[in-house]
């Protein structure tokens, strides 16, 4: 037995989805899942390859940085994570990749439009790209002003995390967050699938336009609204 078994289990598996789901090559990802009654995340070591995992190599921090639990180095986005969990209650789990499409339209430092009923499910406005980060940011501590950068950008926009759970970080790649450490992970693979449907849209039709705002609102209300009819009725 090892501490904080649960919560390491939860960050192994949404952390073993990634190459699953082929949102990451090699080490080139991370998802953690935060405990707030604990004030602790649990999340991915640092450099170490998705099949040498096990639940006790996840690293538990709490929301000051430090490492409650575990004996390697945690991720070099734990700070990025930290700020998330401290600045957007309600969230439960943060995944970060450089998936292809997504850290494709992040490097070109664009926002995604809605093209089409796909995105509306999910996300009812364009996905959010920052700003480029300053140097003096940079220069300073690059993982934790990525996440001020993602917390000024919400603020700036006015924008909900529980509903806009998907963001791009200029220049770098996308962030995700969900309810749990499973759903962050399944918000990782439709932003990446969204993305590679806009390069294609674009590629098809330069000038596509974007989808009709009263189809954006029906697609996005019959999932998410108060009369949403998609899936079947609990209990």
């Amino acid at each position: 037995m090892y501490p904080y078994k649960t919560l390491r289990e939860e960050a192994f598996e949404a952390n073993r989805e990634i190459p699953r789901r082929n949102l990451a090559i090699y080490t080139w990802g991370n998802v953690s899942a935060f405990d707030p009654a604990g004030g602790v995340f649990a999340i991915k070591p640092s450099g170490v390859e998705y099949d040498a995992l096990t639940p006790a190599s996840m690293v538990v921090v709490d929301l000051d940085g430090k490492v409650a639990d575990g004996s390697l180095r945690p991720s070099s986005d734990t700070e990025t994570h930290r700020v998330l969990y401290r600045a957007f209650s309600g969230i439960r789990g943060i995944i970060h990749t450089h998936s292809t499409h997504a850290a494709a339209w992040a490097q070109a430092c664009r926002p995604v439009p809605v093209f089409g009923t796909t995105h509306a499910d999910y996300c009812a406005r364009k996905i959010t790209c920052t700003a480029m980060m300053t140097p003096e940011a940079a220069q300073n501590n690059y993982e934790l002003e990525t996440g001020n950068l993602i917390v000024e950008t919400f603020k700036k926009d006015a924008l909900d995390p529980a509903y806009n759970t998907m963001v791009l970080v200029a220049g770098h790649g996308p962030f995700c967050w969900g309810k749990t450490a499973a759903e962050s992970v399944y918000h990782g693979v439709v932003l990446e699938e969204i993305r590679k449907m806009a390069l294609l849209t674009l590629s098809i039709n330069p000038l596509a336009a974007v989808l009709p705002d009263h189809i954006t609102r029906k697609h996005w209300e019959h999932k998410h609204g108060s009369a949403a009819y998609y899936g079947q009725a609990s209990g």
